[in-house]
């Protein structure tokens, strides 16, 4: 009964002039009590006149003091502490104004005026006044919680990861959500200090205990809030599988920079990402020598609207260049770049410069240079699309390599300090045209620092697949599972290496800072990812299960796709530096007559031939460890053996 009342009025709250007059009724009666603790509870004081009109006064006082404070206008079924400041505040204002009323009457001399009271009376008021209207509020919020929330029909069983002040506040913003519909079990908490104790009703369990089976299936949990504001990624990963094991729903509370205007919202609580559970531990950067590197100088970033591109023009901005040259060919990307900088960073924006053109045009690049003179250049762009490379291998030539040799051969003309060019780790071992292009283009920049009288510093990175980048098998998953699938992969064995979109460019900035020319810089990956297992933890972080809501289907490898990535040669090894995930690769040099003989080969049949089969063999011929895999141009490689 008591249940269905709450519930019929649980959306009308009480006026804030019914709470001012039930606050002023606990200050008036407040103080007989008061009174009758001081004088030790002597019946007869309670009756007098003089004490009811000193009653009357005080409760006087204490009203002035919740108007002055606005005590009164909280909801109480949603005290929090701030409330209970409030009260405080108040009373306090009040008990000022007793004082000093007191004060004078005693100076005066006139003790028989009803505003006089021991002071001994107005402190023992004080206390019984903010005791009853603390409590009262916060007894009345426990018992709507109780009949309200606790065991409501409908409502699902959550726990809340991390038993702070974010894990509160996470609960009390889902008590707020009157349409909400989750209640709170209980919180978990690594803390042994904090467990087994109740926090707002709500016990403290350990990890161990709440995340068992047994647990989960006893209070039929549905999902498990993550609201711990510092939490590795390692952790996070930790906990996060651990939820998918017991088939247990798993969201994420925003940092609280994040909250609307200092507030969280239920809304605000999201799923977690299958990013979140790839990241590693974060980078850090020598800051200082990046600065001292960039400090002052006119940048060139090309792919500049690219994943990778786009990023390094953010992160480069923040260490005070000269100015920054925006190069891109995609019209609508840059545009949007253009639009993000302005809004985002506009004090920062004066420093870049926006150009549209190609790095395969030497006539724009010419141009380019000489009006801009760059010191740096951060060549990111390029063709990167496998299958889509195999089957336009003249677009992939023109763009990865003529555009390379035509921005490192300007650098070196316009006297640039250094030329850093980010490449793939499917440049190693090239099984595909695209590979095998970035392969030609990490040939010629090397090739470059053997020439005398060079002062450009060629510097080469290489890494692997980044996170929410253009064309990346996550963005591809996440529609398919929105469309209810099935998700499609090439083979059930296929693997990865995975990286943040801004670790990588991190990496990219140190590399090129701590450069002296020369060097392939390769990157500490991690472990590689097994991309159907990547697939199962998405359909599970979605809520669904696996064969019963969405289907995997295996389509086969395509045309130049490999099995597994490498990050070096078989014959390359590496050589470490001073940052613990940047190593250099001890690459075999080649022949420099060799490099240029095959490149002239290559762009001569640029402008000569269409015939792709005859471009890709002259550049098997550059890069002999270039052997396509489930490719037509693997014909090219048998007619090669049989020669041999």
């Amino acid at each position: 009964m008591l249940r269905k009342f709450v519930n019929a009025y649980t959306d009308r709250f009480l006026s804030r002039w019914v709470v001012l007059a039930f606050d002023f009724v606990i200050a008036t009666f407040g103080y007989l009590l008061a009174n009758q603790i001081v004088s030790n509870f002597n019946a007869v004081g309670f009756f007098l006149i003089e004490v009811q009109q000193q009653a009357v006064f005080a409760g006087v006082a204490y009203l002035i003091g919740f108007m002055v404070s606005g005590s009164y206008s909280g909801i109480i079924r949603h005290t929090s502490v701030e409330d209970a400041y409030k009260i405080i505040k108040s009373t306090s204002i009040a008990l000022v104004i007793l004082l000093f009323c007191s004060a004078l009457v005693y100076l005066s001399g006139k003790y028989e005026l009803p505003i006089y009271i021991p002071r001994s009376i107005l402190l023992v008021h004080f206390m019984v006044v903010n005791f009853f209207l603390i409590g009262s509020r916060f007894f009345i919020k426990s018992i709507y919680n109780r009949i309200r929330l606790k065991d409501h029909p409908g409502k699902k069983p959550i726990l809340i990861y991390g038993a702070g002040s974010s894990g509160l506040i996470t609960r009390q913003t889902f008590e707020k959500e009157r349409d909400g519909n989750f209640y709170v079990v209980g919180f978990i908490d690594d803390n042994p200090s904090k467990v087994g104790k109740t926090l707002e009703g709500c016990v403290v369990l350990s990890r161990e205990k709440a995340l068992n089976p047994e647990f989960i299936k006893k209070y039929n949990i549905h999902q498990v809030i993550l609201s711990i504001q510092k939490l590795l990624p390692s952790e996070r990963k930790e906990i996060v599988e651990r939820c998918l094991e017991l088939n247990v729903k798993v969201k994420v509370v925003p940092p609280i920079d994040r909250w609307i205007q200092g507030e969280l919202s239920s809304k605000q609580i999201k799923a977690v990402r299958i990013e979140d559970l790839l990241q590693r531990e974060p980078i850090r950067l020598d800051s200082d020598n990046i600065r001292r590197e960039l400090h002052g100088k006119v940048i060139l970033i090309s792919g500049a609207a690219g994943s990778i591109g786009s990023e390094i023009v953010r992160q480069v901005l923040h260490y005070s260049p000269e100015k920054v040259v925006l190069l891109d060919q995609a019209e609508s990307a840059l545009y949007e770049l253009e639009m993000e900088l302005k809004q985002n960073l506009p004090k920062l924006f004066d420093l870049c410069e926006v150009v549209i053109g190609s790095v395969s045009d030497p006539l724009r690049m010419r141009k380019l240079f000489h009006a801009f003179r760059p010191n740096i250049v951060f060549h990111a762009a390029a063709y990167k699309h496998v299958p889509l490379m195999e089957n336009n291998p003249y677009e992939a030539t023109k763009v990865n390599i003529l555009g390379t040799k035509t921005l490192a051969d300007l650098s070196i003309e316009f006297g640039a300090a250094k030329f850093v060019m980010v490449s793939t780790d499917k440049a190693v071992n090239p099984t595909n045209v695209m590979g095998a292009s970035k392969r030609v283009a990490e040939l010629y920049i090397q090739s470059r620092m053997m020439r005398a009288r060079v002062k450009t510093q060629f510097i080469t990175t290489r890494f692997g697949n980044v996170l929410g980048s253009n064309g990346s098998v996550i963005p591809l998953f996440k529609k398919q599972i929105e469309k209810g699938g099935p998700i499609t992969i090439t083979h059930k064995d296929i693997t990865r290496y995975f990286m943040t979109i801004p670790e990588a460019c991190n990496l990219v900035l140190e590399a090129g800072a701590m450069g002296n020319g020369g060097e392939i810089f390769v990157f500490d990956m991690g472990e590689s990812v097994k991309i159907l297992d990547l697939a199962h933890k998405m359909i599970k972080l979605s809520g669904l299960e696996v064969g019963k809501d969405i289907e995997i289907s295996f389509s086969g490898l395509r045309p130049g796709e490999k099995l597994y990535e490498e990050l070096l040669a078989t014959k390359e090894s590496t050589k470490p530096t001073h940052h613990p995930k940047i190593m250099i690769a001890e690459v075999s040099s080649h022949p420099i007559e060799k490099i240029e003989s095959g490149l002239n080969d290559i762009l001569t049949l640029i402008n000569a031939s269409d015939d792709n089969f005859v471009l890709v063999a002259a550049i098997k011929r550059l890069v002999p460890e270039y052997l396509s895999n489930n490719s037509k141009f693997a014909t090219l490689d048998l007619k090669k053996a049989g020669n041999e």
